[in-house]
């Protein structure tokens, strides 16, 4: 063969590698990208800036034993996610550190969420937020405008739930299926194996976009209410919040259609015995990654080098002590440690 056949022919191979390289790559970001618009998943999304151990120490296994603690009265606020967590978390600490005074700030005219606890503190109306998705670009750049940074510190995993009307039967859903529901691509039940009903999605304000089909509400509260009133009704939240509730069915929720993992401990609860007997959440499938949807929850610092930062880090710490990460569990999280 001539030199000149061989070059050719050496071309016409490396096209078609990379031309299937390049397929594969895009048919794996595709695969990846499933869920990604409402719901980060801890197993593929990427890390933020500052969440690579931001603390940089160990953490002791008591309250009491977390060192440097300021004096002051500090406001948090941020996700309704975080709810329980503080209900359990915020007592404890503040009886062992009394000079740490912690004071909850709903936001003064929306309702709360990550977004408007994030931007309350960039205004500086918070000490530290609670957040329970990543802080975004713009958020970030946001802060550098105003002359300091904002740093992530995971401190536990929360679950995503999706629940569905009681009488209605459907008991599995995949990822696609319901980002293509909350896409607006998919509107009735019986595209997914349920009966000829119009698909009625909430959401919630600040979390869910608008001037789409979803039924914006401002609690998880309000959403519940609709879902259970409304046959064709559909929402998605943190699993604490939803998994025990009566008046809603949690579904199994698969990354595709022959994998579907529930959100509650085996067996289910018939919603007939609630309250004498609830479902529980399953942390098992969330600790291993099991179950395909999951998040990180974090609290997010000021770095501005001032008392702010100090608090803020303080109570990451003592979320992170042994007690702290029991005090998570308690309240239905996955604890990291």
């Amino acid at each position: 063969m001539s030199a000149k056949k061989e070059t050719t022919t050496l071309i016409i191979a490396l096209v078609i590698a990379l031309g299937l390289m390049g397929a594969s790559v895009w048919w794996l970001t595709k695969e990846l990208d499933l869920g990604r618009r409402f719901l980060p998943d801890t197993q593929n999304s990427t890390p933020s800036p500052g969440t690579d151990n931001p603390l940089g120490d160990s953490h002791p296994e008591t309250l009491a034993e977390v060192q440097n603690v300021p004096r002051g009265l500090f406001s948090h606020g941020g996700s309704s996610t975080w709810v329980s967590i503080r209900v359990a978390a915020d007592p404890a600490i503040q009886t062992v550190w009394p000079q740490f005074q912690l004071r909850y700030t709903d936001p003064p005219t929306r309702a709360p969420s990550t977004g408007t606890g994030i931007q309350m503190l960039l205004d500086n109306q918070l000490t530290f937020s609670m957040a329970a998705r990543p802080v975004t670009p713009e958020e970030y750049q946001n802060a550098r405008d105003r002359g300091f940074t904002l740093k992530e510190i995971p401190v536990a995993i929360d679950g995503i739930a999706v629940v569905v009307n009681p009488s209605l039967p459907i008991n599995e859903l995949t990822m696609e299926q319901v980002d293509a529901i909350y896409d607006g691509e998919i509107t009735n039940w019986n595209e997914v194996g349920g009966p000829d009903l119009n698909i009625q999605p909430y959401g919630k304000i600040d979390r869910d976009p608008e001037d789409t089909n979803i039924i914006l509400t401002s609690t998880t509260t309000e959403a519940l209410r609709g879902v259970s009133s409304n046959l064709g009704g559909i929402y998605w939240a943190s699993a604490p919040l939803l998994v025990s509730q009566c008046g809603v069915k949690p579904v199994s929720i698969g990354r595709t259609a022959n994998n579907f993992v529930a959100p509650y401990k085996l067996p289910f609860v018939p919603l007939s015995e609630c309250p004498q007997r609830r479902n529980e959440v399953n942390l098992d499938v969330f600790r291993t990654g099991e179950y395909p949807w999951s998040r990180r929850l974090v609290v997010v610092v000021k770095e501005n080098g001032q008392i702010d930062q100090q608090a803020g880090e303080t109570y990451a710490r003592f979320l992170l002590t042994e007690q702290g990460q029991d005090l998570i569990r308690q309240a239905g999280f996955v604890s990291l440690r």
